[in-house]
């Protein structure tokens, strides 16, 4: 349930608001980050106004979660309590969710229990692989330490996200604009244009047909022109989902520009938290197990899994590269060579780290130049929407002449 805390400052009377997501008034006076010269009332928020709030407060995502764990960490690297650190988190993170996350796990301390059974109350916000990581560093003494290793790769995983969404906005437009387009055109120059190439009484071309009968189609029944809207609106709201696909993962993986930038995503993500988990003292079986299971892309879950399953049987980790280097595309054997190297010099921990380092980087400087990697793929689908228009409209104006000459 939400929260809405209204916070009034005591000496100049400026008021502020703030969204906890939590259940009790409690837990939302201690998830608003109250100072001691502020005074706060609680207010319920149900109904539709919870909805709205939902839906336009801002989200839990990397951005929140690296902020909280890098706060964490520097709290915690000079011996601050834990209940004070997290205290001092508050007012870092922006969402609702987190607010009321931070309050829970206070409320779950206060009451005797660890700090990572306290946050596996929350699968939504913390991962798998981001709870070991914390058990591991529980059990090794060396929780800020991993507190800022987790907010170090988020930050830069959502610095990454930031160029990426930025370079996808100038596509989305272009896709949007030309539904709008169409739309339009259907109510206004289609049906004109339909009775003076109807009165030929010649075989119309196909893009012509498809565009009178879509003119006819929301003409007749207006509320069809919400189907694209929603159709757009729910591509991009489950954008997610649909990339978890299989089929969705190796078409995108077969597109010039797309293809390398997901490889890249994937492995970075996936080698980064191999990295941290065996940093920590994770077991490699269980490490390899816990990246799998984080990884989003099912060519590299599907190689996580198969290099546990070679250790298992008692192969070294270079062997299992050898074996299973096909899933990485080109670059497998450029990565069985450094993991042979690792071998025979005893630095595995960091030669992954180092790997990891190498696709974020490379990443980075994609995702920088995204935007002229893919103007051509933009350019493309403007011109086939742009030659399917044209064709449309003056394809039947071409056999104008023969029409005439049969008149006469």
């Amino acid at each position: 349930m939400l929260k809405k805390v209204t916070l009034t400052n005591v000496n100049t009377g400026h008021k502020s608001l703030t969204i906890v997501d939590t259940d009790t008034h409690e837990k939302a006076l201690i998830g608003c980050g109250v100072a001691p010269n502020e005074t706060a009332s609680i207010e319920d928020v149900t109904g539709a106004d919870e909805k709205i709030q939902r839906f336009t407060s801002p989200k839990g995502g990397v951005e929140d979660c690296g902020a909280f764990f890098s706060g964490l960490g520097r709290c915690l690297e000079r011996n601050i309590s834990m209940a004070k650190s997290l205290k001092l988190q508050v007012n870092r993170v922006r969402s609702a969710r987190y607010k009321g996350m931070i309050a829970e796990v206070i409320h779950s301390i206060s009451m005797g229990e660890k700090f990572s059974d306290a946050m596996r109350k929350f699968p939504d916000l913390f991962s798998e692989d981001i709870l070991s990581l914390i058990i591991a560093g529980e059990e090794a003494g060396q929780l800020a330490k991993v507190c800022r290793r987790i907010g170090f790769s988020k930050k830069k995983s959502s610095k990454t996200l930031k160029k990426l969404k930025g370079a996808l906005i100038y596509p989305g437009v272009v896709i949007v604009l030309g539904v709008a387009v169409v739309i339009v055109m259907s109510f206004t120059l289609v049906p004109a244009m339909s009775k003076l190439f109807t009165s030929f009484g010649t075989e119309l071309p196909t893009p012509t047909k498809v565009l009178i009968w879509l003119s006819n189609l929301f003409i007749h029944k207006p509320y069809m022109v919400g189907v694209p809207v929603l159709a757009l609106y729910f591509f991009f709201a489950n954008f997610g989902r649909l990339m978890a696909q299989r089929w969705t993962q190796d078409l995108s993986l077969r597109i010039p520009v797309v293809g390398p930038l997901i490889r890249k995503s994937a492995a970075a993500a996936g080698f980064r938290t191999m990295s941290m988990l065996t940093e920590s003292n994770v077991r490699l079986t269980s490490a390899l197990e816990i990246t799998a299971s984080a990884t989003w892309h099912y060519h590299y879950k599907e190689f996580f899994l198969r290099l546990r399953d070679h250790i298992v049987v008692g192969r070294t980790l270079h062997e299992a590269f050898l074996m299973e280097s096909h899933w990485l595309g080109s670059d497998g054997r450029n990565l069985c060579g450094l993991i042979e190297l690792a071998s025979e010099t005893g630095s595995g921990t960091e030669m992954l780290a180092e790997i990891a380092d190498d696709y974020e980087e490379e990443l980075e400087n994609m995702a920088a130049s995204l935007d002229k990697l893919i103007e051509p793929l933009t350019m493309l689908i403007l011109g086939v929407l742009v030659g399917f228009l044209i064709y449309a409209i003056y394809g039947p104006m071409f056999s104008l002449g023969d029409v005439i000459l049969k008149k006469k």
